[in-house]
């Protein structure tokens, strides 16, 4: 959601006045290392970013019956910060352009250590579930860190080089979901459930060398600007709102999947906090490894084609998961839940690839038709910018519906199975949605076929 234009100097020797990574010789003689030492320390923040993110589904873990919460305040908690980690995405879009990545990276970073520090002094039977939420709600500052910290690592990087280094930023920041739950399981094999600070005491050092480390060796761009025309531009665009449709598909179970899956296990199989945890921190880690997969498969194959069976696989997935519900398998129901964290990842890399895609085939169809070609592409990359942050603002609000509805069906009918019939129709709309607009012939200019005739892929 940001431009590179001419601006006036900063003070400051992190800031860098002259950034052209399209231009060859200034890449391979200077931008590409500065660019991969910002993409480094960007994942190392986001990592941690996510990792509190998740807080409250390894906190949750810890909370037996001295702590006289429901199911469903459970499901509460772990709502909650999904809800505020969405909500905060299009400010902190925003920042990088009104701090500098590297400044507001060093601030997000900061901002973690008050759900830390909040979680650490009320992490005791007997406090109010209010206060459990109020604490909860601070824990979505690192649902943001991915929004600023994708904007920022898009501005250093050339088109070329720009599908890679996303990826390896997404992935390495949605791999502190399953971190932090691993950090969750050795906690309680070695400890037991009574010692929840253990995890805090581990993280609370780590925001803080990730607030030093981005202080330290990342950098400002101090061309990029807000370009608030950007967003209202692009918001008026049909594929604005269908991309950030299927986005939720993807990222939204993949969040709210990482969020609720220990407590589906443990409410509807009875495993311990500990039989849990064993195989809980296992689906969000391969999520993650899996969306550069997406990525690399939409390549080859078109990020349409990726998507709409992508959609069609989580729908199989969603029927094993209510037939292992209905039979009581907890071997059919673990296998099948992994198999979709799987899919959701392979789906967040696909629905990613292709959003530049379409906004480059357009910018192609225009310049074909007379229009400024330079003006066309930098267009492209402003709406894709744009489009990036919107849908993953929007794309955050599933793991907040996944949760309330697992919510209501365990409080309805002590089952999750509810919940999941729900999802299957959502997923069948998600493939139904893809067909229709991306991969029907009859559909040109927005089908797969007519965007790949103007010189892309989606």
């Amino acid at each position: 959601m940001t431009t590179t234009t001419e601006a006036a100097p900063h003070r400051g020797r992190r800031w860098i006045e002259h950034w052209d990574p399209e231009n060859a010789d200034f890449w391979a003689s200077t931008g590409k290392k500065i660019a991969n030492r910002n993409l480094w320390f960007s994942i190392f923040t986001e990592h941690i970013g996510f990792s509190i993110w998740s807080l409250w589904s390894v906190m949750v873990l810890f909370m037996g019956p001295k702590y006289g919460l429901s199911v469903g305040d459970k499901f509460l908690l772990t709502s909650t910060p999904t809800l505020i980690g969405s909500c905060v995405r299009i400010p902190y879009t925003f920042a990088v352009a009104r701090f500098g990545g590297r400044n507001w990276t060093v601030v997000s970073a900061l901002l973690l250590l008050i759900p830390s520090i909040g979680a650490a002094i009320v992490m005791k039977p007997g406090t109010p579930l209010g206060v459990f939420l109020a604490v909860a709600v601070l824990g979505g500052f690192g649902g943001g860190n991915f929004a600023s910290s994708m904007t920022n690592i898009n501005t250093f990087f050339p088109e070329k080089a720009k599908g890679m280094a996303l990826g390896l930023n997404a992935g390495g920041g949605n791999i502190g979901v399953a971190v932090i739950q691993l950090v969750g399981l050795l906690v309680i094999a070695t400890s037991g459930t009574t010692s929840p600070r253990i995890v805090l005491a581990v993280y609370i050092p780590l925001i803080v060398v990730a607030a030093l480390c981005a202080a330290l060796f990342m950098d400002n761009i101090a061309s990029v600007r807000n370009d608030k025309k950007g967003m209202r531009e692009v918001m008026k665009d049909a594929h604005s709102w269908v991309m950030s449709f299927l986005y939720i598909g993807t990222f939204g179970s993949f969040i709210g999947y990482s969020f609720a899956f220990g407590l589906v296990l443990q409410n509807q199989f009875g495993r311990t906090p500990l039989q849990a945890a064993y195989v809980t921190f296992l689906g969000p880690l391969l999520g993650s490894v899996s969306r550069p997969v997406g990525g690399w498969l939409s390549d080859r194959l078109g990020g349409g084609r990726v998507t709409f069976w992508n959609f069609v696989g989580m729908a199989v997935m969603t029927v094993l998961l209510i037939v292992a519900s209905e039979q009581k398998s907890l071997a059919m129901f673990t296998a099948a839940f992994i198999v979709l964290f799987v899919l959701t990842g392979i789906g967040n890399g696909s629905t990613y690839k292709m959003i530049p895609a379409i906004f480059r085939a357009k910018a192609k169809a225009a310049i074909e038709a007379g229009a400024d070609e330079a003006a066309e592409l930098l267009n492209a990359r402003k709406l894709s910018g744009a489009l990036i942050g919107l849908a993953g603002a929007i794309g955050a609000f599933g793991g907040l519906l996944i949760n309330l509805a697992f919510r209501q069906s365990f409080l309805s009918t002590k089952s999750g199975v509810s919940a999941f019939v729900g999802f299957l129709a959502f997923y069948g709309v998600c493939f139904v949605v893809t067909w229709v607009v991306y991969l029907r012939k009859s559909s040109a200019p927005v089908s797969e076929k007519g965007l790949a005739l103007a010189g892309a892929q989606v």
